[in-house]
This record gives structure tokens, C-alpha cells and sequence, in this order.
């Protein structure tokens, strides 16, 4: 095993293992914080579990869509399960939302309601929660660049903590003023930190599931890059879409003069290829063209 081989074999264990910490210590904090808010009469704290128990899924949909993008290709899956992990992104998403309906809907139905809630018990809870979320936050932190679940695991953990941190905030308002509207008021703010936190999540997710140009790449930078080759006189035809949410592809028609020599071509693509990958663009397949054959012109 090379030592490239062995770093990599090494950073997926490393995601492995966070993914699974996060998953337990969530999981279990949902339990105890849904019980302590059904206990203490406490909405922010029954809306932060919820919040919390979407995470779970999140994790355990994105350590899934880790371990499916692994797969190797078949003849019936010619790319691998790669692609899973766009769509568990756009899922995760999507529960996300749904988790939002529920507790704004709740939220509205307890807008007029004065009942008792424990103000200090309820901060001491969502103090673990803080505690809890930073350190599953933690795990992701040096990854999160790297994949698109993992870093919507981050920003959903990392929105938890502050959401918990509102939470202990409002607890400790209410031990001292008895002001029990703000039980409600904060989970309805805990709706707009999780619309917030999930809108980006969505909207790249549902690029790359339409075989959208992935975010931090733009064709147009990539076209002059290309030309950039004296030996290239057009570039049309230009498409790019993600494999998965690490591996991006293109398909490009690479036109040049008639009288090139086109024993020359596979230097000349070795080059282009490097080029692209640079650009973050891992898989490339060019078409050759001469001018006087080329094909009409393409979007790019």
C-alpha cells in the first residue's frame, strides 16, 4: 500500500469513527432532552431534541452515503454508487425541512398558551446540549471541506450548539422573570436557524442532483483555461456535473487546426487533464476536432 493509499485509508477511518461518536452521543442526548422537556412542560426544549434526533438521521444517512461511495462500479452501476451521496444530501435536507414544519407548527399552537416552564432545569439541559453538539461539531471540523454531507454535518451540529446556547439563554430568563412566552418565541426561532443552517444544503444539493455545475466552478473559467493551449483553437460542447459531492466530470470538444499532428493529441490532453484537475475537476473526456470538421457550438 502506498503512503498516498494509506493517509486516505486512514482519513476515512477517522470520518468513520466521527461519524459513528456523533450518531451515539446525539442520539442519546435526544432521548434525555425529549424527556426533559416533556418533564419540565418546555417546547424549546421538545423542539431542540427534534432538532437534534433530524441530526441523528442526518449522520447516520451520511455516514451511509460515506460508505456507498466506496462501491465499486459495476456492470449495471458503470460509476459506482457514487451519486448516492447527492441525493442522501438532498434527503437530509428535506428531513431537515420537514422537521421545521413540525415545530413551527407547534410553535404557533402555543403562541397564546402561559403554561409554567421550569426555567433553570431547562438551561441545565440545554447546557449539555451545547456541550454535546461542540464536540460531535468538532469531529467534522477538518473534513468538512472535503464532502458535502459531511459538511452539512458540521453546519447542522454547529447550528445546534447555538440553537442550545439560545435555549440555556432563555431558561435562565425565565427562572428569573417568569416571562413563559419565551419558551415559544424561541422555538420559533430555533424554525429560522435550522431554515437558515438548511437552505445552502438544499440548493447545492439540488444543483448537483440535476447535473447542475458544481459550486466553486465556473465554465467560463474553465474554457479559458483550455484555450490557454496554443494548440487549441476552440472549445465547445463544454458539460460538467458531479459524480458524487467530492468528484466532479466533464465532457468537452477540443477543436485544432487541420494541419495538427494528431500523434501530438495525448501529450496535449495529458496536459488539459492536469489543467482540470486543478480546477477540482477529477474526471475529464475531450473530443478531438479538426476545424474544418468541427461541430456546431455548444451552451460554452
Amino acid at each position: 500500500m502506498s503512503s498516498n493509499q494509506s493517509i486516505e485509508s486512514n482519513e476515512l477511518t477517522g470520518v468513520n469513527r466521527a461519524f459513528i461518536i456523533g450518531i451515539i452521543l446525539n442520539l442519546v442526548f435526544v432521548v434525555v432532552e425529549f424527556g426533559a422537556g416533556i418533564y419540565l412542560n418546555s417546547l424549546a426544549l421538545i423542539s431542540d431534541a427534534g432538532h437534534n434526533l433530524s441530526d441523528v438521521a442526518s449522520l447516520s444517512l451520511a455516514m451511509l452515503a460515506f460508505r456507498l461511495a466506496k462501491v465499486k462500479p459495476n456492470k449495471t452501476f458503470t460509476y459506482g454508487l457514487r451519486k448516492s451521496t447527492i441525493l442522501i444530501s438532498l434527503l437530509n435536507a428535506i428531513i431537515l425541512l420537514i422537521v421545521v414544519g413540525f415545530i413551527a407548527w407547534e410553535s404557533v399552537l402555543r403562541l397564546k398558551s402561559t403554561e409554567a416552564v421550569e426555567g433553570d432545569s431547562m438551561a441545565v439541559v440545554a447546557g449539555v446540549g451545547i456541550l454535546i453538539n461542540t464536540i460531535t461539531a468538532l469531529l467534522f471540523f477538518k473534513n468538512r471541506k472535503q464532502d458535502l454531507n459531511i459538511k452539512g454535518a458540521f453546519l447542522h451540529l454547529t447550528a445546534d450548539a447555538l440553537v442550545s446556547a439560545g435555549v440555556v439563554a432563555t431558561g435562565i430568563v425565565i427562572g428569573l422573570t417568569d416571562w413563559y412566552w419565551l419558551d415559544t418565541a424561541v422555538s420559533l426561532a430555533i424554525v429560522v436557524v435550522i431554515l437558515v443552517s438548511t437552505w445552502g444544503l438544499l440548493r447545492d444539493s439540488t444543483v448537483l442532483a440535476l447535473d447542475g455545475v458544481p459550486r466553486g466552478i465556473d465554465p467560463n473559467k474553465v474554457k479559458e483555461e483550455i484555450l490557454q493551449f496554443q494548440e487549441v483553437k476552440n472549445v465547445h460542447h463544454i458539460h460538467i456535473w458531479a459524480m458524487s459531492t467530492t468528484e466532479n466530470a466533464l465532457t468537452a470538444h477540443i477543436t485544432v487546426a487541420d494541419d495538427f499532428n494528431l500523434s501530438s493529441f495525448e501529450p496535449l490532453k495529458a496536459e488539459i487533464h492536469q489543467v482540470l484537475y486543478n480546477l477540482k475537476i477529477q474526471h475529464s473526456t475531450l473530443e478531438i476536432e479538426l476545424e474544418s470538421e468541427s461541430c456546431a457550438e455548444g451552451i460554452v
